[in-house]
């Protein structure tokens, strides 16, 4: 056994964090036994399931709506459901309870977000900014936000975002963490220099929240939204969520005021009147199955804190770069992932010229991460259920196949 896979050893056991993997739905394997278990390094695209969530389901399907039907949305909770479960997400991004609804995409909830911010900036902004190394998606939405709402778009890199500021700019897109290379952006700052020129400042939380404390609350962030099937374990396609800022609750004006979010939803009123609250960011009835089960995933963060979350994570893709520089031939891959901590999220991006063919056959011998186009391979560390044999066996494995 190598001086790296004995040390891995170590560190599982001295982990703090090592039991909450019992919580999980994994591959089997442990020990002497570890390298007949898969090693799942993609939990940033889609999480392991909880152990709790199929009995939960199941209830659900079976009993809530099997036997009381209709009577679930007051006796099941259902109707309340958004809000409840915002509130769960709550202090994992660093939010008071109360400013988050649970409910529609991330797309859908992106959209509402910069409408509703250009709507607050006021008439004399004209100009949207928008993160150009964004997910996709993000950058759809806000052009077709900016052609809505008669606005420009501008695309710059979060590093040019200070001196692209203006008296013009009525709100800022940008993502926590960069989806392709794991570079963390610096949320504070960015969002005191939106401030500082009075604008508004959105933030896509996809690839941070659950990975990394986000400090909403704390650093005056106006609005954000986020997924729930990566680092939250909500399921595949499980609802996004969107923060809105305290003090702007009640000057969030929705693009899409559906009767979810009416003061009054069955007063059946032909006038819309906005609901106070979090509940202003609801438009149509709830995805009541895909959001009791992500309420249930949410459970595994019972007693867990995300400040020791993030520490591992540092560990994990720390000694994950290690193991690769010790495995893998000098020059073979280049790491785009920042070295420093405070610039790196909770994966590492490795680029090589035969990523795509790498990454079938890493998955072929049980080392699950996944291919961005044309060559990067990326690796996810969920630190709830990833521990440091598997990371020791992913890079060892990886080296490998680069042979």
């Amino acid at each position: 056994m190598s001086e790296l896979a004995l040390r891995a050893g170590k560190l599982d056991a001295a982990d703090d964090l090592a039991a909450l993997r019992e919580r999980f739905v994994l591959d089997t394997g442990s020990g002497h036994e570890a390298d007949a278990a898969g090693v799942y390094l993609d939990g940033n695209s889609l999480g392991a399931l909880p152990a709790n969530v199929p009995d939960r389901v199941a209830d659900v399907v079976r009993r809530q709506w099997g036997e009381l039907r209709i009577r679930s949305w007051d006796e099941s909770g259902w109707w309340t459901a958004p809000e409840r479960i915002g509130d769960r997400i709550a202090p994992l991004v660093g939010a008071a309870p109360g400013r988050i609804v649970v409910g529609d995409s991330t797309s859908v909830n992106v959209f509402k977000a910069l409408v509703a911010a250009v709507r607050m900036a006021g008439e004399g902004r004209d100009e949207l900014l928008v993160d150009a190394t964004t997910f996709p998606t993000d950058g759809y939405i806000a052009e077709s936000a900016a052609r809505l709402t008669g606005r420009t778009l501008r695309a710059v890199t979060p590093a040019e975002v200070p001196g692209a500021l203006s008296e013009r700019t009525a709100a800022v897109l940008l993502n926590h963490v960069d989806y392709r290379t794991g570079r963390l952006h610096d949320l504070p700052g960015l969002t005191a220099a939106v401030h500082a020129h009075g604008a508004l400042a959105v933030w896509d939380l996809c690839h941070s929240a659950g990975a990394l404390p986000v400090g909403l609350d704390e650093h005056g962030v106006d609005l954000a939204v986020g997924c729930t099937y990566k680092y939250l374990n909500g399921g595949p396609g499980s609802p996004a969520y969107l923060y809105v800022r305290g003090e702007l609750q009640d000057r969030f004006d929705s693009p899409l005021p559906g009767w979810n979010s009416h003061a009054e939803p069955f007063g059946m009123d032909p006038v819309y009147t906005p609901a106070p609250g979090a509940p202003r960011g609801r438009v149509g009835t709830p995805d009541i199955l895909s959001l009791l089960a992500l309420e249930a995933a949410l459970e595994v963060w019972d007693g867990v804190s995300i400040d020791a979350v993030r520490a591992k994570s540092l560990a994990l893709t720390d000694f994950f770069l290690e193991c690769v520089g010790a495995y893998t031939e000098p020059g073979r891959v280049e790491c785009l992932t920042p070295g420093r901590h405070e610039e790196r999220g909770s994966q590492i991006a490795l680029r090589c010229p035969d990523a795509g063919e790498v990454m079938k056959r890493l998955i072929a011998r049980g080392v699950v991460g996944d291919f961005r186009r044309p060559d990067v391979l990326r690796f996810g560390f969920t630190p709830l259920y990833v521990g440091f044999r598997d990371v020791e066996r992913a890079a060892r494995v990886l080296g490998e196949e680069l042979l």
